[in-house]
């Protein structure tokens, strides 16, 4: 099926989505390793404590990966935009419920949630633009899923840098500190946001309908097309001979199980070369961003703002300045995102992508050098281009050698190359602060500046599997 060019409300309406989604990501990285050294948490402890957002990821993309594929409500045309309704439900109740946690267990526990719940609604984000915008648009569209991503960035770190108490003081009569209320926001915007994209964008059906109508027959883990049954189907003899609801369910489970991993596991293998190549970037640029994503807040109140107590007005203010840093970022970020078209058409996506990198490993290197907090502006800039083609770029060079049926698979697949280096990051980052690192937050994020160099290093090579219309 030949898409048409969507007008750029239509991209942009598909899009909103995404900023309600960075809300939920940005309240957690600015308040959640505030949260675990308030409750108790020592340095080398923190990975272990973030370990639930790669594991998440791991579980729940490809599964919902799998599952998005073979999902169609042709009554609603819903394909994707069923997980990101539940994501977001999921993820609001486990927002409001965070800033109460009692200990440092159930902070973890729910952001085990929280992240499952990002998962559910990100991952057919990635494959809702393929499915809905042709090759010629879809730079376009991932360029205003990043354009969304750091407008989220800028409204989310702006709630969490500010007093709201003290902006909005008619608030002060819910009895909540300002940290509970930012959660509070984040999480109302996360889930308009969602349902503004799930009312006003359409999805088209699956472009082989009677392949996806066989391979979806009976399964209980999609949504296949919905009909009427004749009065023959439901007649008595057909009653008695079918099996129990129960026993075909559980035997559907484990059949449509199988089948899932059986598929997954022949994708893997049989992955294009470009997508290979991209995992081993992928993998050194995620553990440099989880390094900073742990560490830069509480890194900025201890080592530029010289706060010891995690309790004291001092170290709050240092969070609320990493925030308002975390900010400039994603004010860095739309603006690259809108130069990444043009700077495509200059040198080529892999150079584009190359030069992103190098700029943010560097701005991630310089922080232990930096004591004045108005110079932290400069590290986060470099931060927010670099996110900018990360969100973008590698989905941009890999699209193109998928099968088109499996977008949501291989989309899920790739997202394993986030989320296992965040694993290794969260499993043996602690004991490596504890000895070469010497517990120093700020060491952790120059450290994942390295991480993103040796990724910039890696980049030039994905250059010989671009299409030819795709070269300058």
């Amino acid at each position: 099926m030949q898409k048409p060019n969507l007008s750029l409300w239509q991209i942009v309406n598909m899009s909103i989505g995404f900023f309600g989604i960075q809300h939920g990501f940005e309240i957690q990285f600015a308040r959640m390793s505030a949260i675990y050294e308030k409750l108790g948490a020592q340095p080398d402890q923190i990975p272990f404590l973030w370990l639930a957002a790669p594991m998440t990821g791991l579980i729940i993309q490809p599964i919902i990966g799998y599952m998005s594929d073979k999902t169609w409500i042709p009554g609603l045309k819903m394909r994707r935009r069923p997980y990101f309704f539940t994501g977001a439900i999921l993820a609001t109740i486990a927002l409001c419920l965070m800033p109460g946690s009692s200990s440092l267990w159930m902070a973890a526990g729910l952001l085990w949630v929280l992240d499952a719940s990002l998962n559910i609604s990100m991952e057919p984000f990635r494959a809702f633009v393929a499915d809905k915008q042709n090759t010629q648009q879809r730079p376009t569209g991932y360029a205003c899923q990043s354009l969304m991503i750091g407008l989220g960035t800028i409204t989310g770190n702006y709630i969490a840098s500010i007093n709201l108490n003290e902006k909005i003081p008619s608030l002060a009569v819910f009895g909540k500190d300002a940290a509970h209320l930012s959660f509070y926001v984040c999480a109302a915007i996360f889930l308009l946001a969602i349902l503004y994209t799930v009312v006003t964008t359409p999805e088209y059906p699956p472009e082989d309908m009677e392949a996806f109508n066989q391979k979806s027959k009976n399964d209980p883990l999609t949504l296949p097309p919905l009909r009427r049954a004749s009065r023959a189907e439901i007649g008595p003899e057909s009653l008695a001979a079918s099996p129990s609801r129960g026993e075909g369910s559980r035997s559907g489970l484990k059949q449509t199980l199988k089948t899932w991993a059986e598929e997954t596991w022949n994708c893997y293998w049989q992955m294009p070369a470009v997508m290979k190549r991209l995992a081993v970037v992928q993998f050194f640029t995620w553990m440099g961003l989880f390094c900073m994503w742990m560490y830069y807040s509480v890194a900025v109140a201890r080592y530029v703002f010289g706060a010891t107590d995690p309790n004291s007005e001092l170290y709050e203010q240092g969070i609320r300045w990493a925030a308002h840093t975390t900010m400039i970022k994603g004010i860095a970020t739309p603006l690259f995102a809108l130069c990444i078209p043009f700077i495509v058409r200059l040198i080529g996506r892999s150079y584009t992508h190359t030069l992103a990198l190098a700029l943010c490993g560097l701005g991630l290197f310089s922080l232990p050098f930096i004591k004045n907090p108005n110079l932290l502006y400069l590290p986060m800039i470099a931060a927010g281009i670099g996110w900018a083609s990360i969100v973008a770029m590698p989905y941009i060079i890999l699209v193109e050698h998928l099968p088109k049926n499996q977008y949501g698979i291989y989309m899920g697949i790739f997202n394993m190359f986030i989320v296992i280096p965040e694993i290794c990051v969260s499993l043996g980052l602690g004991g490596f602060m504890v000895g070469l690192l010497q517990n120093n937050h700020a060491y952790v994020v120059a450290f994942g500046g390295v991480l993103i160099l040796v990724a910039a290093a890696i980049t030039p090579t994905l250059r010989r599997f671009e299409k030819q219309e795709a070269l300058p």
